[in-house]
């Protein structure tokens, strides 16, 4: 079955504080050392507001988010959506999420609030890390929720930064007025694909079948009109449409539809 990509308009989600506060007498006491929260792995909800969610899990998919250095972004699923935007850290353990946003997919007899998860992000402003054990908080109170630190896979598919190469056979160099790179990861611990297509950023979900097999779906994309960009994002949309397995050499991946040849071609870079 032929999937359609489709774009999603970003759902506002309310927040109270998109920033970190500069009042002192709210931070959490037990956050004098500065220590920044560990980047590019998968904080997996653990306690929302006291409630245990630690085998909590939706269509295989954990509760959660990543922290990526490159631009400061965060991206994670709510249970039914997933969520992106943007951190900051200041010293003391400070901490503030701004421009936060969400997919728009309806999901019924949900038994999990995921409202109730994102609003945490608008009220966090310090943090609590020890171990492999992080928590949010707002002020002096208890916890908004605490995340354990999953470790990303080494090997295979997931949890890599691949850099398009060629699509349809044609070498692909990053374009004089491109933000970055055309690449894509996938999520482990979420099922989730996200990456930056030349002009908008995309996200998704996946699955892994046997026989190197993958499929996307429920994809969609940021709305950003780039029209100084020399690169056609419709034609690379339509890769994740398309294919159906892949094939690893080493850090060259390669996405196929049926026996035909690469419909794209990925390089893995290590930062």
């Amino acid at each position: 079955m032929k999937l359609h990509f489709i774009t999603f308009i970003f759902a506002a989600i309310v927040l109270n504080s998109c920033g970190p506060t500069k009042n002192s007498d709210s931070m959490n006491t037990d956050n004098s050392a500065f220590s920044e929260i560990p980047t590019e792995t998968f904080w997996q909800l653990e306690s929302l507001e006291g409630k245990d969610f630690s085998n909590f899990e939706k269509n295989g998919s954990k509760i959660g988010f990543t922290l990526f250095k490159e631009d400061n972004r965060i991206s994670g699923f709510a249970g039914c959506n997933h969520f992106f935007g943007t951190y900051k850290f200041e010293e003391g353990n400070r901490i503030g999420f701004s421009g936060l946003g969400a997919t728009k997919m309806a999901c019924f007899n949900n038994d999990f609030n995921e409202n109730e998860f994102l609003k945490i992000f608008g009220l966090a402003d310090n943090y609590t890390l020890k171990g492999n054990t992080l928590s949010l908080n707002v002020g002096r109170r208890a916890p908004l929720a605490v995340f354990k630190k999953v470790e990303k896979s080494k090997t295979g598919i997931t949890e890599k930064y691949w850099k398009l190469k060629t699509l349809e056979g044609k070498d692909i160099k990053m374009g004089e007025n491109q933000e970055k790179e055309v690449y894509f990861i996938l999520k482990e611990n979420e099922t989730a694909v996200t990456g930056f297509a030349g002009c908008n950023d995309f996200f998704g979900t996946y699955t892994l079948e046997k026989g190197d097999r993958i499929r996307f779906s429920k994809m969609g994309s940021t709305l950003k009109i780039c029209p100084d960009v020399d690169f056609n994002e419709s034609d690379f949309f339509k890769v994740f449409e398309l294919t159906d397995s892949y094939k690893i050499s080493g850090d060259t991946l390669e996405l196929y539809v049926g026996r035909r040849a690469p419909l794209a071609v990925f390089e893995a870079v290590y930062f």
